[in-house]
């Protein structure tokens, strides 16, 4: 059984209410995207609160985020209390449909770890499938929202399974939006693509940038130097 929270050096994380947990690719996630002179962010889909978290902390940004499950919107709401940035983070205890019908606000970024099993069979956890899969919150309702609430120089960050990231790519360039960079998340060296972190922009890219990093070794025990610079500040162990 997971832990009830997880530690890191500058905040915890509760998460004994959230279907989804603190998982390792998420961190990856939180810790790579550029938030350093972002003004406001927008998490879509807080969940624990763990990625509003990580952005908090390392940017001076007022990071709002959108949760639709009442579990994880009491869970995230404790989480930000109890960080060291509460007065930079807000919790709105809606979905994306929700509050796209009255929001105009602007967002410097836009981050998301999406629900994303398209086509895949779903759990008897009625939580967890609206956290994994696409029913409540679409691709299409993510895009719509960045193309109307992204700043004219504004990055949309999106954590996908490499499927899930190609269809995702297509679908962008009919809502103005397109791909940048992606980022080939490996277990490990030599091991399995299991994510793809991918960057977006207004600005229409020719050759999009290709990079990888691999969580482990070859040995699939040891952290890769390039994933313990990424979590050096978050993670106790380094």
């Amino acid at each position: 059984m997971p832990n009830s929270y997880f530690q890191f050096k500058q905040f915890k994380v509760e998460q004994e209410s959230c279907a989804m947990k603190v998982c390792t690719d998420s961190c990856l996630f939180g810790a790579y995207i550029d938030v350093a002179q972002a003004k406001r962010i927008l998490d879509i889909g807080a969940g624990t609160g763990l990625l509003s978290l990580m952005a908090a902390q390392r940017s001076s940004a007022l990071v709002e985020a959108v949760e639709i499950n009442p579990e994880a919107q009491v869970q995230a709401t404790e989480n930000f209390a109890g960080s060291p940035w509460p007065d930079r983070l807000k919790l709105i205890p809606a979905s994306l449909q929700e509050y796209a019908q009255h929001s105009q606000q602007q967002y410097d970024v836009i981050l998301s770890n999406p629900p994303f099993f398209l086509s895949s069979l779903k759990s008897d956890n009625s939580a967890r499938n609206t956290a994994k899969h696409t029913g409540d919150l679409l691709f299409e309702d993510i895009l719509s929202f960045a193309q109307e609430h992204l700043a004219p120089a504004g990055r949309l960050y999106l954590l996908l399974p490499p499927s899930e990231a190609e269809h995702f790519a297509k679908l962008a360039t009919y809502h103005l939006l397109y791909l940048q960079e992606t980022l080939a998340v490996y277990t490990s060296i030599g091991g399995k693509c299991i994510r793809h972190i991918q960057t977006y922009s207004a600005t229409p890219a020719t050759s999009p940038a290709i990079k990888q990093i691999a969580i482990r070794e070859k040995d699939k025990t040891t952290y890769t130097a390039d994933f313990t610079e990424l979590l050096r500040n978050y993670y106790l162990i380094f």
